[in-house]
């Protein structure tokens, strides 16, 4: 069974590290799910609003929104469930580390764009 990815925050502007992010695991063999909720396709694929509309808890979460945005996103990540939650460089602040840790959540602060195409 493949991996699976939400990538929180997907964009399609190609010169986006959450748009490389969602291209580098597609080659590193995840299922991905984009999510924006001002998209409905991102690259071909099948955009979700939120996390909680995504078919399946993903094995991983990626985080390309801003610090402030992603610390209300952690309660619906939490909820969904996810073995990673990756905090890309831009993302992170003490706050949402906390806020990640407090509710059991597995958080990663790397890029998950160079760990995918090392995977890849």
């Amino acid at each position: 069974m493949k991996p699976t990815v939400a990538i929180i925050g997907a964009s399609n502007d190609p010169a986006k590290y959450s748009h490389q992010s969602l291209h580098a695991h597609l080659r590193a063999g995840y299922d991905v799910y984009p999510v924006n909720p001002r998209q409905t396709e991102i690259a071909g694929l099948k955009c979700y609003p939120s996390i909680r509309d995504i078919p399946v808890a993903p094995d991983r979460v990626s985080l390309y929104v801003p610090p402030a945005v992603g610390v209300k996103l952690l309660p619906e990540i939490a909820a969904k469930g996810c073995r990673e939650l990756w905090v890309n460089p831009g993302a992170e602040s003490p706050e949402l580390m906390a806020e990640a840790e407090r509710l059991g959540l597995n958080a990663i602060y790397a890029c998950s764009l160079i760990d995918a195409n090392a995977r890849a």
